[in-house]
């Protein structure tokens, strides 16, 4: 029995990609997202983050941090990742093996021999070059040849044999990657049903088929489905592979993110905290799949209002990343600067300006100086001196005051950085090209644009608190409605480039500006604003509210 198991586990840490029965791939899940244009090479890195807006482990292409996402974000790192089969020989045979790996591969075996023949010779060829041209980027070539890779396995190993299931599985696969969630399922379930026929409900490869299952239902949100087939396949992997196995643990870590969707908090902690733990006793405590369920761990306490949790949890993830990679890299920044947002929230001013700054030079070391993360950070530390202002403002007036010039100085070049950014990209017009522009140029222009509007909008409010804290409506009034007019002209400047303003979070700034606006018009008695009524600017609010209603209700 111990001998299965082992084999058993050989075979999961092997397989990948497949041509075999066994193609129902149970190697430890990466949570990524494979980059959203196909039309070339298909790649995938690491990413954190809610929504669209996600930490990269690339280090050009770190473009989008917490203070955009907020701290309150719940990462869901949903496997987008394509996972065919390891193509195992049915070369080799039994005695030649080693370790007994083969001893669980399938080998249909009626008179002594595999199975051979036209159309298995055809279904292997449809398969390699499928998976080949899926990896290039070219979809529409790959789903015909994995269509003909599933008509060629009916008919070369019969209609209810395993490598039917890998070929099932294979072009699932293939639409999950692509969204094309009502093609992938009915696939996904047939490959798990004749799975189940060939080698019984608690086979491992069963096992794997709900876990690729489960990843589908949970890209729909289609929570309770999920729940039960992670349900299932944790009780075959805990059977077969030990609970101590790492693909173990990888299904807990789903069944936990299931869960916490559903608002069972406390059961979703428990898995996810038992899954790092399992990562940890095998030696994987530094890796980045350990990295990023911590993350996800810190997200979750935060949303659950338990900032001595989240801290603890991001103090680990830095102390790991100062000790294997030092400041000298920006996952070692991310990680401090997420530490030092939660240390903001929670009030610990001193250390999360501290750690503000120590990114902010080591940014400066490694980008460009106009960079727009050197923006976003400078945005931060202005954040903070904000807030080191209100604690000044009824003890030390000059000391709050000195704070707000700190913080103007910061917010002035952050403006700086992100409008010399979207000029750029628009005097080379590579956002208005629509959808030719490349993934990458479009986020830089939402990530400038919602920094520009975050940066003005906190420059109004500057410029209100100095006006109370001087005692000198005149003098501070119109610089208070010009930073707030800057931070709405600036939206609707590229309001044209709907590549980079329709999105909820930038909708949602701008929002916040023309409620300040109105808020600070209001109480200074000005009905007309540079040829807009306060009405005119309330219905725009209105019409804003009820095109992000639906994010927001979706995010909570």
């Amino acid at each position: 029995m111990m001998f299965l198991r082992q084999a058993a586990a050989n075979l999961v840490r092997r397989i990948r990609f497949s041509t075999s029965p066994t193609a129902m791939s149970t190697t430890p899940t990466r949570n990524v997202f494979p980059i959203p244009s196909l039309s070339r090479k298909m790649k995938f890195s690491y990413k954190f983050g809610s929504r669209d807006y996600t930490w990269s482990t690339n280090q050009m292409n770190h473009h989008l941090w917490i203070v955009i996402c907020g701290n309150a974000a719940i990462i869901l790192g949903i496997n987008a990742n394509p996972v065919f089969a390891k193509d195992i020989s049915t070369e080799s045979s039994f005695e030649s093996s080693t370790e007994g790996d083969d001893i669980i591969e399938l080998r249909k075996v009626e008179d002594g021999s595999v199975v051979s023949n036209i159309h298995t010779s055809k279904w292997r060829i449809f398969t390699d070059n499928g998976k080949d041209f899926f990896l290039q980027g070219k979809i529409e070539e790959a789903e015909k040849l994995f269509l003909s890779a599933i008509q060629e396995a009916k008919e070369g190993f019969g209609e209810r044999d395993p490598h039917v299931a890998s070929a099932c599985n294979n072009l699932a696969e293939l639409y999950r990657v692509t969204k094309a969630f009502h093609k992938a399922e009915p696939l996904f379930l047939e490959a798990t049903n004749i799975l189940e026929e060939s080698f019984g409900p608690e086979d491992i490869r069963v096992g794997a088929a709900l876990h690729n299952l489960g990843q589908l239902y949970l890209m729909q949100r289609k929570l309770e489905e999920a729940r039960v087939c992670y349900e299932r396949a944790l009780k075959i992997k805990g059977r077969v592979l030990g609970y101590g196995h790492t693909d173990y643990s990888d299904t807990m870590y789903h069944l936990g993110m299931v869960l916490y969707l559903q608002g069972k908090e406390k059961d979703s902690e428990a898995l996810i905290q038992d899954s790092i733990r399992i990562l940890e006793e095998g030696g994987q405590g530094e890796s980045s799949v350990c990295i990023k369920r911590l993350r996800y761990l810190a997200q979750i306490y935060l949303k659950s209002n338990h900032p001595t949790e989240a801290e603890n949890v991001q103090r680990k993830i830095l102390h790991i990343m100062e000790l294997s990679k030092g400041w000298n890299s920006l996952d070692t920044i991310i990680a401090a600067e997420g530490l030092a947002m939660t240390l903001q929230s929670a009030e610990n001013l001193k250390e999360a300006q501290e750690l503000f700054e120590r990114c902010l030079d080591a940014r400066k070391m490694l980008l460009p100086e106009d960079h727009i993360q050197i923006g976003a950070n400078m945005l931060h530390i202005a954040r903070v001196a904000m807030l080191n202002c209100n604690r000044l403002r009824k003890l030390d007036i000059s000391g709050a005051i000195s704070e707000l010039e700190k913080a103007k100085d910061l917010l002035d070049n952050s403006v700086r950085i992100a409008q010399r950014v979207l000029d750029k990209l628009i005097k080379q017009k590579v956002i208005m090209k629509g959808s030719g522009a490349p993934g990458e140029t479009r986020r830089d222009g939402r990530v400038a644009l919602l920094i520009l509007l975050q940066s003005l909008d906190a420059l109004g409010h500057l410029e209100i608190t100095k006006q109370e804290l001087q005692e000198s409506r005149e003098r501070s009034s119109a610089e208070a409605e010009r930073a707030l007019f800057q931070c709405i002209s600036a939206y609707r400047e590229f309001g044209a480039e709907r590549l980079i303003s329709d999105f909820p979070e930038v909708k949602g700034q701008y929002l916040s500006c023309l409620k300040r606006l109105i808020s600070y018009s209001s109480t200074v008695g000005t009905q007309i604003l540079k040829g807009e009524t306060l009405q005119e600017l309330e219905d725009e609010i209105k019409h804003l509210e009820v095109e992000i209603s639906p994010y927001r209700k979706h995010k909570n």
